[in-house]
């Protein structure tokens, strides 16, 4: 089944209520990177607060069993319905809080991930109804900020304590806290190199972690391997593995951005918890 198709059809009748705006068509779909398991996702921009009877009545059109109906929440209404086999979820937004958001990220380097996401739609994502509209914003996400770079990098310079009791958690067989600290990290540098790379984080978990690396014009060398196969090796060797691939990604930074001291951050990445 080809779900762009299908996509466009759904977001015509979405876009025949006039309080709508514009649709856009978000995630692996409008990316290409679509599978067996993946969903639909549409961005609805309002002029105003859709009502319940709003939400409810493409669904209704579309015979679409319901498995979440979301109320007003953090800036956002949202449902999730299957029609015809395929899941759909639906993130409603006020056309002036895209627009709030996508400032906060382009004019005030705001790191959070929910807002870079919707920046990243933006960029990334498919017209389907309100073309002027997408275009306007769009043309207000192409341009990543330097600035917005440098952010990102700050933000994820720092590991955390938890990562210098790495060897400790080794040697106790202490598992689950260990691969715990080893994905945190692994998110650390997907948000460094996202801030190299001048790329918008599409997803706050970094899904996808594999396409997105493949785009990336600066990573360490043979990164989406070395990534890739970290939870699939030994332990021990996936912590060495991991500290070769921090230092890597420091050494491009101080490529890039030569006026970031990062010595102590260096420093502290190579501690180790000390023996009694």
């Amino acid at each position: 089944m080809d779900l762009t198709i299908l996509a466009s059809n759904i977001a015509k009748i979405y876009g025949e209520n006039p309080k709508v705006e514009a649709v856009l068509l978000g995630g692996s779909v409008s990316r290409g990177w679509y599978d067996n398991y993946s969903d639909i996702e549409l961005f609805v921009f309002w002029k105003e607060a859709p009502t319940d009877e709003d939400r409810i009545n493409p669904l209704t059109k579309l015979k679409g069993n319901i498995l979440d109906f979301y109320p007003y929440e953090d800036e956002e209404w949202s449902e999730t319905y299957i029609t015809g086999g395929v899941k759909l979820e639906i993130s409603n937004f006020l056309t002036d809080t895209i627009i709030k958001h996508i400032n906060e990220v382009i004019l005030f380097s705001e790191t959070n991930l929910d807002k870079q996401c919707i920046a990243a739609t933006v960029h990334y994502g498919k017209p389907l109804c309100g073309d002027l509209l997408i275009k306007t914003l769009k043309e207000k996400v192409n341009n990543y900020p330097k600035e917005l770079s440098i952010a990102m990098i700050k933000e994820n310079l720092h590991l955390g304590n938890r990562w210098n009791n790495r060897e400790a958690l080794l040697k106790r067989k202490d598992w689950l806290m260990l691969y715990k600290v080893m994905a945190d990290v692994q998110m650390n540098i997907m948000g460094m190199l996202s801030g190299l790379n001048h790329m918008y984080v599409h997803h706050p978990a970094f899904k996808w972690q594999k396409q997105t690396l493949e785009l990336m014009i600066i990573k360490p060398e043979k990164i989406v391997e070395r990534l890739g196969s970290l939870f699939l090796k030994d332990p021990s060797v996936s912590i060495g593995e991991l500290e070769e691939i921090l230092q890597d990604v420091y050494e491009l930074i101080q490529r890039e951005h030569p006026q970031l001291d990062l010595s102590n951050v260096i420093n502290r990445s190579l501690q180790l918890r000390p023996e009694n």
